[in-house]
């Protein structure tokens, strides 16, 4: 275990440059075309996905869980052909402020004190909730004493960002007009909901439909089918009409729409709605995350777009843990509560004997069959009983994480609602050239106030922003 929280710290850090492809897709290209370079990235990680789905549900679907190796083996491959073209393939030209820092100079800029009260923060208060009731009780120390100190590093961390820190990693720069902070708030419940899809949505398929690893894989895989198909149309949309406001507010109808049908699902329901829910989920991810990254981009000066970028980013990763966090509470303290009271009602009636109930939860959780029919009192109609009533406890788990999705849902769409069109910002500017050459030439077809260097146009781009604020 201590090898594997080691790797994913690392898998982790890394991970956390994602933000910085949006950025550089963004930047290189004209700003009317930032719907293809969001929905581009998003068509390929949902490429991405599929595969992953589909290699690593078949290399353990026999059950021999050392096969995982290869899957990182290819991971590792992948990751170091990324070194290799990102040194060799992406040589943009210096920013100014690129040759005039030292290297001393650069990291004084960073906000240090912000990351080290985020992070144990955020940790520590993660760490609480996942611990709440699996083992720990809320009045238990183990689960208190973390959740209190998290809770004071992040209130501590926000009032700092606010009150001393204006230029750290929540730069009061991006919070121009409202469409950045409202991309914040939705991109956040994106990272929720989508990270409770991702932990539960497979989980309830391989029990109520006793699936493998593989099939309850691909009735994922079909999520992302739709989303790289969804965000492939969602492209061309946007820039055409120029929009991103009516689609992210669909977006997150069509999630809530899914998280509602998935609370009404129960173990009798048919089991073939499990290839089709996710169509509806697809259909709203395809258009959410493109489009809340192009309003928040958007919304910058291009000398804040990788700090706004790499900010949406975080915002949706801390949505992803706290989200996760909060479901592992839900799902635990609702099993704790109907495992017992579920498997007891199905059991007892049949003669199982109540001293052997605890031996029965046990032996049901353990999911061995040799030790379910080692119980004392257990008969073959008792344990099918049983077995029964654990999977309906694990569905009103289940409903009660789909039921906290659609709520936070619910609080998206509305903040998606007032979104502005920020349709003179889709224009022909290119915020970094990636080539010298173009970097002149757009100075000298902008005119000569285009000739200022892109760093210093932040003042008439403020202008052009309040312009849309007061349309809107």
């Amino acid at each position: 275990m201590n090898d594997v929280i080691a790797g994913f710290t690392v898998i982790g850090i890394g991970t956390g440059s994602q933000a910085l492809l949006f950025s550089v897709a963004a930047e290189v290209l004209p700003r009317k075309y930032r719907p293809f370079a969001a929905a581009s990235l998003n068509l390929t990680a949902g490429l991405a996905a599929i595969t992953s789905v589909c290699m690593g549900g078949a290399l353990i679907r026999s059950g021999d869980l050392e096969n995982y190796r290869p899957y990182f083996y290819l991971a590792a491959s992948l990751f170091g052909i990324g070194v290799i073209a990102c040194a060799f393939c992406y040589n943009p030209p210096p920013r100014p402020l690129q040759i005039e820092l030292t290297t001393k100079e650069k990291l004084r800029r960073l906000d240090w004190i912000g990351y080290f009260l985020l992070t144990p923060g955020l940790v520590l208060f993660c760490l609480a909730l996942a611990w709440s009731q699996n083992p720990y009780s809320w009045d238990s120390v183990n689960i208190l004493a973390p959740f209190f100190l998290g809770v004071a590093l992040l209130a501590a961390f926000g009032l700092y960002e606010w009150r001393v820190k204006k230029d750290g990693m929540v730069h009061h720069g991006l919070f121009r007009d409202r469409n950045f902070p409202l991309s914040l708030v939705t991109i956040f419940v994106e990272g929720i909901v989508f990270f409770s899809l991702n932990s539960y949505y497979t989980f309830q398929v391989s029990i109520f439909e006793q699936a493998d690893l593989l099939v309850a894989g691909l009735h994922f895989m079909i999520l992302f089918l739709t989303t790289s198909a969804v965000a492939f149309v969602t492209a061309p949309l946007s820039k055409h009409y120029k929009v991103v406001r009516y689609p992210t507010f669909f977006g997150f109808l069509c999630l809530l729409l899914f998280n509602i049908i998935l609370a009404t699902v129960t173990p009798r329901s048919n089991g073939k709605g499990f290839w089709a829910y996710p169509i509806v989920a697809g259909a709203g991810m395809g258009v959410i995350l493109p489009l809340i990254i192009v309003a928040g981009q958007l919304s910058t000066t291009p000398t804040l777009l990788s700090v706004g970028t790499g900010l949406l980013m975080s915002i949706r990763a801390l949505g992803a843990s706290v989200g996760l966090a909060i479901n592992t509470a839900i799902f635990n303290s609702t099993l704790s509560k109907n495992i017992p009271k579920k498997i007891a009602a199905a059991a007892l009636p049949l003669g199982l004997p109540p001293s052997s109930l605890g031996l029965l939860i046990q032996a049901l959780l353990s999911g061995k069959s040799s030790a379910i029919m080692k119980v004392p009192g257990v008969t073959l109609e008792i344990a099918a009983a049983a077995g029964a009533g654990l999977v309906e406890a694990y569905g009103k788990g289940f409903q009660n994480v789909w039921i906290a999705a659609a709520c936070f849902s619910v609080v998206a769409a509305i903040a998606a609602f007032f979104f502005f069109d920020p349709k003179k910002e889709f224009n022909n500017h290119i915020d970094a050239p990636a080539e010298a050459e173009i970097v002149e030439e757009q100075a000298r077809v902008e005119g000569a106030n285009s000739a200022v260097p892109i760093e210093n146009k932040s003042v008439e781009e403020t202008s052009q922003h309040d312009e849309n604020v007061s349309k809107a």
